[in-house]
């Protein structure tokens, strides 16, 4: 199941389901917006603040269910992530946004909101850049523009970076596409939200995790069987997850080989998507291929219609 494509003049739903956001840079991301063409709709508790948190729970559910009620919604877009999302998972009904599929896109903390609802629900979500990031970066807005409004057949996900892809292992791998934020990930191991990864393809990034962070938490995914499970993998940014000192520590390197890069697996390494730029858009929920011998990396499927 795959949404409608977003077209000039449609309308997107801007909701907050994790931590707050500064109301000049929410301002700034509607002007923008608007500026393409598109027709923006506040959600009505995208400016509240409770600690870390946009609103109380049950405020940034209703935020988010009424977007997908709204039939004049074609997208909804998150503000920011921070923290939160997990709180709002067992406040959503899974069976109305089923029935009202619409391209969801973030990234960092809704991690969990984008995998969840594509399992649930059986239909694509997009990590990508939301509404208070830079998408006057060229890359970042070329990507996610055209992944929302003109990717209705398959496409190749490695011809919108300059940045080179490593290949590493032999062979190919094809699969669902799943994953995001590592942490987000582990967060929901042992929950009935637990990331899928059986047959999969997962895509994993960070930010300002320490190396054993990291290590612990590849550990985490290797004891639970997660990365024996998956097909290939696919690595994004680990932006700041690095030391001033490494006398005693392993380098994030190290830790990608002896983790992830000793499975033998078909791997992408240095994909530019996470918590950096430019930050390409990923559909989650497609059907996706690596293939370590032709060097490509492709999406096998419309990811809108």
């Amino acid at each position: 199941m795959i949404a409608k494509k977003l077209q000039i003049g449609d309308t997107i739903g801007l909701v907050s389901p994790a931590s707050p956001e500064e109301f000049g840079s929410i301002k700034k991301g509607i002007s923008f917006l608007k500026s393409l063409g598109f027709n923006v709709k506040e959600g009505k508790h995208i400016y509240d603040k409770l600690g870390y948190f946009a609103g109380n729970d049950k405020d940034r559910a209703e935020d988010l269910m009424n977007m997908f009620i709204d039939k004049t919604i074609t997208m909804i877009l998150c503000v920011r992530g921070g923290y939160g999302c997990m709180r709002l998972l067992p406040l959503l009904d899974y069976d109305i946004i089923k029935d009202n599929p619409k391209i969801f896109m973030g990234f960092s903390d809704i991690t969990t909101l984008l995998n969840t609802l594509s399992s649930k629900c059986g239909f694509i979500t997009f990590h990508g850049p939301m509404g208070s990031s830079n998408l006057e970066d060229e890359e970042t807005f070329k990507s996610f523009l055209n992944t929302i409004t003109k990717c209705n057949r398959p496409y190749a996900l490695d011809t919108w970076t300059k940045a080179p892809i490593d290949y590493v292992n032999k062979g190919c791998a094809q699969g669902k596409l799943v994953g995001g934020n590592l942490s987000l990930i582990i967060s929901t191991l042992g929950t009935p939200y637990e990331i899928d990864t059986k047959d999969n393809i997962l895509f994993i990034e960070d930010v300002k995790e320490p190396p054993y962070s990291i290590d612990r938490m590849l550990t985490q995914l290797h004891l639970s069987g997660k990365l024996k499970e998956c097909r290939g993998v696919i690595i994004g940014q680990f932006t700041d997850c690095t030391l001033s000192d490494y006398t005693k520590s392993l380098n994030l390197e190290q830790i990608l080989e002896d983790r992830i890069l000793s499975l033998n697996k078909p791997t992408v390494l240095n994909f530019m998507s996470g918590h950096d730029y430019p930050k390409l858009t990923l559909p989650i929920g497609a059907k996706a291929k690596i293939n370590c011998d032709k060097k490509s990396l492709e999406i096998l499927e419309a990811v809108v219609k």
